[in-house]
């Protein structure tokens, strides 16, 4: 669907939300859980699809006729695929993920192997007169010390690929890398740094321009503490294109608040990472890998550290959800993604509601998955026109 008063931005929500891991049980939640939310939002169509597809689903679905039934499901109908989320390679639901998210990386030839397929199947889903998207990880994630010269020669050959596939079909397809906390490169500046250097080595700078990009998360650059205008128009001002918008919040906290420490023991679960940063009253920044070290942290300070204003948590809120005090979110950031839309309408034509963390929400936060995404997309409609 488009955007109102944005024709030529496209809006989903992230498939990623629901469990589904073969490209049967992707089909089937899109039937069970998709179509529901279409009815709610969009019920006259064209209606767009987010798809996640994991590493074996989209095997499967390049198989034998699956594709071709795929694309005539989508006319049946009505619905339409622009963009594929291809950052969890692997389960991403009911088992530890944590930083198993981010294997394999950009220095194995499994992640570019993977995201050619990606980028195959969407050649032949995206309607003609709108580009493709697929998302993925930024290269690595620090604990892993990656080589950064292995990450540059697999995005080079993707980006190879995606040039002749967009010249074979007709059709505009790129690739947006999602800085995150603790990412190989995880904000504005080390962003535009990498690209830099990525771009200094590489044999045809303006194709990887034209071919890799960003994905901007509301979530992941409010958690760095970037300001949404400045840091949007940064990456713009260095060539980058955004690739595509993940609007979602992060969980924010008082860090010298004795009930807000208390009330985030709820969202201390063991699935995803929850990457912690604190900023203290001296604009420093203080990173913590998960929720379990932060906690830690706290009981191992050996001496009183500089007064902390504000804590923001890896955590994704619905985007309508500010929760109760003493805690709060980064909704700002989303609305503030918005608010740029209607000033520069052109920056990006990609937009997908990415809170992927419903069955692992506190109990008071939980509604029926159906009612909560579409929630998210009447705040979206509500807040961009």
């Amino acid at each position: 669907m488009n955007i109102p008063n944005q024709p030529q931005a496209h809006l989903a929500y992230c498939t990623n939300i629901h469990p589904a891991e073969s490209w049967a049980e992707t089909l089937h939640v899109l039937k069970a859980h998709t179509l529901k939310v279409r009815d709610q939002v969009q019920p006259d169509g064209p209606y767009a699809i987010g798809l996640r597809l994991s590493a074996q689903a989209a095997t499967e679905l390049l198989e034998g006729d699956h594709l071709t039934d795929f694309q005539h499901w989508l006319t049946q109908e009505n619905c339409y695929v622009f963009t594929i989320n291809g950052f969890p390679y692997g389960s991403f639901h009911g088992t530890r993920v944590k930083e198993k998210v981010y294997q394999p990386d950009w220095t194995k030839s499994s992640r570019l192997d993977y995201t050619i397929q990606l980028f195959e199947i969407m050649a032949h889903l995206v309607p003609a007169g709108i580009d493709g998207s697929v998302s993925t990880l930024p290269g690595s994630f620090k604990d892993f010390e990656a080589d950064e010269s292995a990450i540059f020669s697999n995005l080079e050959k993707c980006a190879l690929k995606i040039e002749e596939l967009s010249q074979k079909y007709g059709r505009d397809l790129h690739l947006g890398l999602e800085p995150e906390p603790l990412g190989h490169f995880e904000n504005t500046e080390e962003t535009i740094a990498f690209f830099d250097r990525f771009l200094s080595i590489c044999s045809d700078p303006d194709l990887i321009k034209r071919r890799i990009g960003i994905n901007y998360d509301t979530c992941h650059f409010a958690l760095e503490f970037d300001d949404c205008r400045t840091a949007l128009d940064s990456l713009r001002d260095a060539g980058l294109r955004i690739s595509k918008v993940h609007l979602s919040s992060a969980l924010e906290f008082e860090a010298d608040s004795a009930s807000a420490l208390d009330a985030i023991h709820q969202f201390d679960e063991p699935t995803y990472l929850h990457q912690v940063i604190l900023l203290d009253d001296d604009g420093h920044l203080t990173r913590h890998r998960d929720l379990p070290e932060f906690f830690e942290s706290l009981k191992n300070a050996s001496t009183s550290p500089p007064d902390t204003l504000v804590g923001r948590i890896h955590f994704h809120i619905p985007l309508y959800n500010q929760p109760a005090p003493p805690l709060g979110s980064t909704q700002i950031h989303a609305l503030d993604a918005l608010a740029y839309l209607r000033e520069h309408p052109d920056f990006c034509t990609h937009f997908e509601i990415e809170t992927y963390t419903w069955e692992v929400l506190p109990d008071d936060m939980q509604i029926k998955i159906e009612d909560q995404i579409s929630r998210e997309y009447q705040w979206v409609i509500d807040n961009v026109s």
